[in-house]
Parts: C-alpha cells; sequence; structure tokens
C-alpha cells in the first residue's frame, strides 16, 4: 500500500528532493515536560488504545459523558470526536492523511499537537510493550490523549516522539467553552519516508495547531513545516519548556499577546493606531479607529495624510481659520506675537522657527522641531492617545453577546479570562476596579477603590484643547452636572474630594490653551494598560508564536 502512495507522491510532483538532514540534527533530549499520568490503564494514560497500525483511527469517541454540553470548536456544540495515529483529534470524521496538509484546510475541525506519520507496528527496540502506542482517557471534564513514544514510517522507532493532549471544561464559562494544553516529553522526527522524508527528516515535516475546517481560522505552533518544529520540546507560550496552553471560548482559540499598541503599515492619520492581533500564521495590527469626518482638533481624522486640512475655512466658522486643532481669527501682517509671522496661505501666525518646517502626519512643529503630537499629553481616565487624540480604544469595537471589550480588543467575559490586577469579576461578566461593584459615578468621573474620582484630574490635553466631562475637546462644554458649590457630590457615591478637574495652582489640567511663546511641554503618553491576565501567563509567552487566522470575514 504504501508503495503505491509514493508513487501518487511523484506523480503529481509532491515528493520534493530529499534532504539529508539527519546528520546535522540533534534530536532533542530535553525531556521538558513529562507526560501526565495515572489514568489506568497499562502505561497510566488510560485503558483505551488504538492498536498498532499505520494511518488508523479510533471509531467514533462519544464526548458527552465528558462534557455534557460537547465542545465549541468553530461550530458545533460536538459530542463526538476520533483519535488519529497521525498525531491529531478530528470532530467531524477519521483523517488518515499521512502527510500534513498546511492549514487552513476544509471540512476537517481539527487540534493537532503533532500532525506527521506516525507509524506504531514496530515492537524493535522497545524498552516495554506499551511504548508505540497512542491511548485516551476520559473523565468528567477532562480528555487526555497520548501519542507514546512512537514511531514513524516505515516500522521505523530509532527515532521517537512523545507528546498529549489535554482538553479540560471550563466550568464557571460558556456553554463548549474549554482549555487546550500539548505537552512534549520527547521530540526526534519529523517526517515519515512517505512524506519526502529520509530516516525521520526531510520532505513535509510536521505541523502543530489548530484548523476550524473552514478554509479560514487556525492557528499554528512556531516551526511547523520546518525542522524548527523540534523546538516545541524546549520552547512555550506560558514559559515551561514543552508545555503550551491555549483558551477555546465562544468557539474561537483566544490568540495570546493581543491588545497591544502598534503601527498599521501603509495606513494613515488615526486610522494608523491599532492593536496587536494574531491572524494566520503571524501577530498582525488591528486598527482601533475608523476615518471620520475631518474636524479642527489637530488630528487626521478622515486618515488622507493632512491633519485639519491647514487654512480650510471649512471647518471653523467664518472669519476663522484652523490651527494647531483651534478655530482662531485670520492673522494680518504686523498682528502676530514676536517671533511669529503672518503666513498668508494659511491665514495663522506661525513660530518663524517653524516656517520651513514640515512635519508628518500626528506631528506639530515647535521651536523648529517635529514633536509627536501626543508628546506631553495624559489623557482622561480609561483613554489613550493616538494621533494627537485622547480616545477611548473600545469606542469604536463591538463584541459578541458574550464577550467585552478590554484596551480595544474583545476578550470573552470574566471569569473565562481572569480580571487584571485589582480588579474583580461582576455579575454581567465585566471587570471593575474592587469596591466599584455597587457604586454608581456621574458623568465625568470614574469609580476607584469604591470612590469617584474626576476623569480630568490631572490631565494634559492635546494642544488646543480642553478636559471638561471626562473627555478632552476643543470646544468649551458647559458642566450642568448638578454639582452644588464648591464641586462636592450630591448622593453617597463615595466622592472623597472636590471634582476640580486637577486644577490648582501648579496645574492646568489641559483647561489651558499654551500660547505660542510658551514653548514646548514634558513629555509623557497615557500608559494603556496590561494585557488580559488570561492570555496573558499564555500570551505573553507567545514568543511570535502562532497564530490564529481569521482572514478577513465580511
Amino acid at each position: 500500500m504504501r508503495s503505491d502512495r509514493v508513487t501518487l507522491l511523484r506523480s503529481t510532483g509532491l515528493l520534493t528532493a530529499v534532504l539529508t538532514l539527519a546528520s546535522a540534527v540533534v534530536p532533542s533530549e530535553a525531556f521538558a515536560a513529562p507526560l501526565l499520568r495515572g489514568f489506568g490503564g497499562p502505561a497510566g494514560f488510560g485503558s483505551n488504545v488504538l492498536n498498532r497500525n499505520d494511518d488508523q483511527s479510533s471509531s467514533e469517541i462519544d464526548l458527552l459523558g465528558a462534557f455534557p454540553e460537547g465542545l465549541r470548536f468553530f461550530g458545533g456544540p460536538y459530542d463526538q470526536f476520533w483519535v488519529n495515529n497521525n498525531g491529531n483529534i478530528t470532530f467531524s470524521g477519521p483523517v488518515f492523511n499521512f502527510t500534513p496538509t498546511r492549514f487552513p484546510i476544509a471540512d476537517r475541525p481539527m487540534i493537532a499537537p503533532y500532525w506527521a506519520d506516525v507509524d506504531t507496528r514496530s515492537t524493535v527496540g522497545l524498552a516495554n510493550p506499551n511504548e508505540n502506542l497512542v491511548y485516551w482517557h476520559l473523565e468528567p471534564g477532562r480528555l487526555i490523549v497520548t501519542w507514546y513514544e512512537v514511531g514513524y514510517f516505515s516500522n521505523r522507532n530509532d527515532l521517537r516522539m512523545s507528546f498529549q493532549l489535554v482538553i479540560t471544561n471550563t466550568l464557571e464559562c460558556g456553554s463548549g467553552d474549554f482549555d487546550v494544553e500539548f505537552r512534549y516529553d520527547r521530540c526526534e522526527w519529523t517526517t515519515g519516508n512517505a512524506s519526502g522524508g529520509t530516516d525521520g527528516f526531510g520532505g513535509t515535516p510536521a505541523q502543530a495547531g489548530f484548523d476550524a475546517g473552514n478554509l479560514e481560522d487556525f492557528v499554528e505552533l512556531p516551526g511547523s513545516f520546518t525542522m524548527d518544529v523540534l523546538n516545541l520540546c524546549t520552547t512555550s507560550n506560558v514559559g515551561v519548556p514543552g508545555i503550551w496552553q491555549f483558551a477555546v471560548r465562544s468557539g474561537g482559540v483566544v490568540c495570546p499577546d493581543a491588545g497591544m499598541p502598534c503601527q498599521i503599515e501603509g495606513a494613515l492619520g488615526a486610522c494608523a493606531e491599532g492593536r496587536t492581533q494574531c491572524v494566520g500564521r503571524e501577530i498582525v495590527c488591528q486598527p482601533v479607529t475608523t476615518p471620520s469626518e475631518e474636524r479642527c482638533d489637530n488630528i487626521d481624522n478622515d486618515c488622507d495624510g493632512v491633519v485639519d486640512e491647514q487654512g480650510d475655512e471649512a471647518l471653523c466658522v467664518p472669519t476663522h481659520v484652523c490651527s494647531l486643532g483651534a478655530c482662531v481669527p485670520r492673522c494680518f501682517e504686523g498682528g502676530c506675537d514676536p517671533d511669529y509671522t503672518c503666513q498668508e496661505a494659511t491665514g495663522v501666525c506661525i513660530e518663524d522657527a517653524c516656517l520651513e518646517v514640515e512635519c508628518e502626519s500626528g506631528q506639530r512643529c515647535i521651536g523648529g522641531v517635529c514633536l509627536d503630537a501626543c508628546e506631553g499629553v495624559v489623557c482622561p481616565h480609561a483613554q489613550v492617545c493616538i494621533s494627537g487624540e485622547c480616545v477611548d480604544p473600545c469606542a469604536s469595537v463591538t463584541c459578541d453577546a458574550d464577550q467585552s471589550c478590554r484596551d480595544g480588543i474583545c476578550v470573552p467575559h470574566c471569569p473565562c479570562v481572569p480580571c487584571p490586577s485589582g480588579q474583580t469579576c461582576g455579575a454581567d461578566g465585566q471587570c471593575r476596579e474592587r469596591g466599584c461593584d455597587i457604586v454608581t459615578c456621574p458623568d465625568g468621573a470614574y469609580c476607584s477603590g469604591g470612590r469617584c474620582y474626576d476623569s480630568c484630574e490631572g490631565v494634559v490635553c492635546p494642544l488646543g484643547q480642553t478636559c471638561q466631562d471626562g473627555n478632552c475637546t476643543s470646544r468649551p462644554v458647559m458642566r450642568d452636572a448638578g454639582m452644588p458649590d464648591g464641586g462636592e457630590l450630591d448622593g453617597d457615591a463615595g466622592m472623597e474630594e472636590p471634582m476640580d478637574a486637577g486644577v490648582d495652582a501648579g496645574a492646568d489640567a489641559g483647561r489651558m490653551v499654551r500660547e505660542p511663546d510658551e514653548g514646548g511641554c514634558g513629555c509623557r503618553v497615557q500608559p494603556t494598560g496590561g494585557v488580559p491576565a488570561g492570555w496573558a501567563g499564555a500570551m505573553a509567552g507567545l514568543v511570535g508564536l502562532l497564530v490564529i487566522r481569521r482572514r478577513r470575514r465580511r
């Protein structure tokens, strides 16, 4: 049978030249992640075992005894699965393919700790008869599948692989949600001889990860389809060599390292700012803002590469022009401050040192130097500075009903994804500061430690803007929140200090428009906060790993 397979490969042009890598490859001797045992059976991996075979699968296995609500995996919920000898499990039927197909593929929802040409027929050289076999075990809330000391085609076990798939129900999360752990104990070969390999190497190496079976969504671990796949024994996304952990929530694989600030290549203005997401085999930058109507606010709102279309009177009332994010009266010769010149083309006073300076979008010239529009800006609570504007990173994000937005990224409700340090999970699945679940603050205020504070306190708005009611704006906003004289809040919301937006003798909290002769400003940008702790551990290690593919859904 195998000779027919090789002939087919040659006839279709898929049999690549054999790479003589065996002498150059040092098999992993790092038994980094001991396999879990204690589940019964002759080897401790469970009493269910595949007969010695090549390219075969189990019969349909019922999941409902262990997972009463099934498993949601890019569809489902599934109430059955198949264990496949070649290093994976599937949910829509058995898979006999011995050479891995690069994800994404069709009609094969698959979880693959190590998809390669496993051959368990040989008993030559085995230390005990329980080696070179595939086991599985089901118990309430958990599934463990173990490929123990397995060899490769054809009938070879001079090199071995030992790896394990652990699926655990997440009892407090949504129906069908689960956690996945890949454990790699021994990594010594990559390729079967019928996949273009020689002595366990070359040809088409193994692939590890997840595939939705919809030609769109997948996760691929680093090193797949290369010799580096052997490094799964010595690398990790959670800081423990040989262990890779993931969460499957609402049917999708949660992406590590999501939510970090990034720049979108080729995008302009406000549209260039984004947060990281894993798409396909790479970590990519997803936008957090979309083009909007241009305004006089020192921001490229329509993302055309031009800020405020300087001098465009259409952005302001008649007799005024837009300058540095504010509408100002058109200047006249001799009407500017010393060291400033009235620029006839734009109708605004320009600092002499900046007359010949052209700054990039999102920058401004001060003292002849182009500065980032966010330099010196300290945004109101829960906002970040993007291209000179203080914005809520979740304002333009729409999440599913069982998700909430954190730092511009949709994540499953807590406790499925744990809350950041210092926060607690509310009954609605939203994370809140401890003590704030029973406090309601008025507009323009936020809760911390069970008390309300003015969102403008300590704020330094972008140039030309002031902070009122928790937002930086170039247009004056009247405060009518019903505050009595002195700034004290009515009621018992727990406000400990007056809401004065942080204005005191030593700070202007962003309420004063900086005059031209004041020069530059200090440099501090509001931090954006951390990655949700639930990924975190997992995600913080992702190390460039891997990858969730969500190809342009429409």
